[in-house]
């Protein structure tokens, strides 16, 4: 089925993290006591929720971002990049005291990331209500992580949920939700590692399982649910059952943002009335781009660069 967005662009509220991503390439990452020769360095604007804004943005949606930064020059930088995709930033607070989160992003000759987050001004995001109502009152979607307080992603929820605006929840790092929470999720986007944690369930190499995933976290309350599985692909499943969609093989650069790509095309896919499946081909097609070039939001593909990619393999119903 083709992917068409709606006339009007949908509107996505982005509430989450902005780091500066510190991108260090080497060969292989080092063992215990060991040192290694790093070949570049590299300051990239990332975290995770900033770069699910700029995903949401690149696929025609109208996105305002809700996080904090400090006053330093990392959080210029960061405020700067989302302007430059047109993301509305009046919900970005800047800290007097706290530094701009920072990410060490190591990134092997395979691709693989290994990534350490400093939370700075991330971890003291304090939302006042007024603004909350103001930036969801006329949204399709909230789109939230758990790099900012627990405290603050259930707050926003339940504004959302009484305004009629859905909530994807990508629960990542991984953390025990709170019992309410679930109930307020409409769609939570899961890889191996969180899966395994709110499951027991190891979805790693085998679809079913991640079936098995997904049908778990909606019995808990959410509506929707798609289980990443990097170079297998995802599974998707509702209350009408489960899809497989598998990805292309392809030449792996780095793997960082392909996570928060998929989340932003599925969930502007969701927001312009898309169903589940024809949103998360579309989004391995965009996350299959992401991981052929270096960074977080340099990698991240418009929606015209998406649909000019090539088609990934039919989805399989399990």
């Amino acid at each position: 089925m083709p992917f068409n967005m709606t006339q009007i662009s949908p509107k996505v509220v982005c509430l989450g993290s902005l780091n500066m991503d510190l991108v260090i390439q080497v060969q292989r990452a080092p063992s215990e006591g060991e040192t290694v020769q790093g070949e570049s360095i590299r300051y990239v604007p990332g975290g995770k929720g900033a770069n699910q804004a700029v995903s949401c943005a690149r696929q025609g949606a109208r996105v305002s971002m809700m996080g904090r930064v400090g006053t330093d020059h990392h959080g210029k930088v960061l405020c700067d990049a989302l302007q430059k995709d047109g993301i509305a930033i009046q919900g970005v607070q800047v800290d007097p005291e706290e530094s701009t989160g920072v990410a060490m992003v190591m990134v092997e000759e395979s691709g693989l990331n290994r990534i350490v987050v400093i939370a700075g001004a991330n971890g003291k995001l304090s939302l006042d209500e007024s603004q909350l109502v103001q930036e969801l009152s006329d949204a399709q979607f909230l789109v939230m992580q758990f790099e900012v307080p627990m405290e603050q992603v259930l707050q926003a929820a339940k504004v959302a949920r009484r305004l009629g605006c859905k909530v994807v929840l990508n629960p990542s790092p991984a953390k025990i939700l709170p019992e309410e929470l679930w109930s307020l999720v409409d769609v939570m986007i899961v890889n191996e590692t969180e899966a395994r944690f709110l499951t027991g369930l190891s979805p790693d190499t085998d679809p079913q399982v991640a079936a098995e995933v997904g049908r778990q976290l909606i019995a808990n309350g959410v509506a929707q649910v798609v289980v990443t599985l990097g170079a297998l692909g995802a599974v998707a499943t509702d209350r009408g059952g489960c899809t497989y969609h598998p990805a292309p093989q392809v030449q792996v650069v780095d793997t960082t943002a392909a996570g928060d790509t998929f989340l932003g095309v599925v969930t502007v896919g969701l927001a312009s009335n898309q169903s589940l499946t024809a949103s998360v081909d579309l989004g391995i097609r965009a996350s299959t781009l992401c991981i052929q070039t270096m960074g977080a939001q340099p990698s991240i593909p418009t929606l015209a660069q998406t649909l000019q990619s090539s088609s990934v393999p039919s989805w399989i119903s399990l």
